[in-house]
């Protein structure tokens, strides 16, 4: 059976930028050994597959070794892949997930994805960020994975991160924050224990850093940008029980799996 396979990187003006992630559109479900296995071979942070569902589509995603619940930068790439290929009539696309609905907007250039807002407690800062690191962070806080806030960007920029250490957080990941030298936040994103050492530029963890600098910041719409050697802009916005998350995207390649 042949498969049609997308390359698109997400939160990117231009391609080699940004993340990228492998969309496969399907007609029907394969069986969840095959998508994990096609996410192995692909082996980019995520392969996400949908299939019609209604008014919308379901859609799913995958690391190179575990099923996800929340994935940003493949949830765009897919939105992009229906705008611009499968649905150009549509100016908003709804996704049916493992977190719930999802709906992406676009809006010329940028793709706009309402996510759910995951706001974080302060807690202690466990051993093995610290040890990580290298470093303690000014502030540490919690929610699906753990945040550490850094006094700068310069800070978060030169981490050398001990992924072994991190690894051990697992089932969480750990997003590494600090105040923007010319936008508003930067972060970066380490999930070793998914299979994925540094995430180039991750959606579903400004579910957590928005509200957290929303409320420090004191405004709803702030500029980030993720500082991993890809990098990623992102436009965002606190909007209480869920926040807006957008950027562009561009296709790098197209094909097909023939199984």
């Amino acid at each position: 059976m042949a498969i049609p396979i997308y390359q698109i990187d997400a939160f990117a003006e231009r391609v080699f930028m940004g993340n990228p992630a492998a969309i496969c559109p399907l007609e029907s479900w394969l069986p969840d050994a095959r998508m994990q296995a096609i996410a192995a071979e692909n082996n980019l942070a995520e392969t996400a597959f949908f299939v019609p569902e209604g008014d919308g589509y379901a859609l799913r995603w995958f690391t190179p070794t575990v099923e996800v619940d929340l994935c940003g930068h493949a949830t765009l790439a897919a939105a992009w892949l229906i705008f611009d290929r499968l649905r150009t009539d549509l100016e908003t696309v709804r996704f049916s997930t493992r977190s719930g609905i999802l709906e992406v907007t676009r809006d010329v250039e940028l793709l706009s994805m309402d996510f759910p807002s995951r706001p974080a407690t302060a807690c202690a800062t466990p051993e093995q960020i610290s040890r990580g690191l290298g470093c303690a962070p000014e502030e540490t806080l919690k929610a699906v994975n753990y945040m550490a806030v850094l006094k700068d960007e310069a800070a978060v920029r030169t981490l050398e991160p001990d992924m072994a250490a991190i690894a051990d957080l697992f089932p969480s990941d750990l997003i590494v924050t600090a105040p923007g030298d010319e936008v508003d936040f930067v972060s970066r994103y380490f999930a070793p224990g998914h299979g994925i050492p540094e995430d180039p530029v991750t959606g579903s963890a400004h579910c957590t850093l928005i509200p957290y600098w929303s409320a420090r910041l004191g405004r709803e719409s702030l500029q980030a940008r993720q500082i991993s050697p890809r990098g990623g802009a992102l436009s965002c916005t606190d909007n209480g029980a869920r926040v807006a998350i957008a950027g562009r995207a561009a296709l790098f390649l197209e094909g097909t799996i023939v199984e």
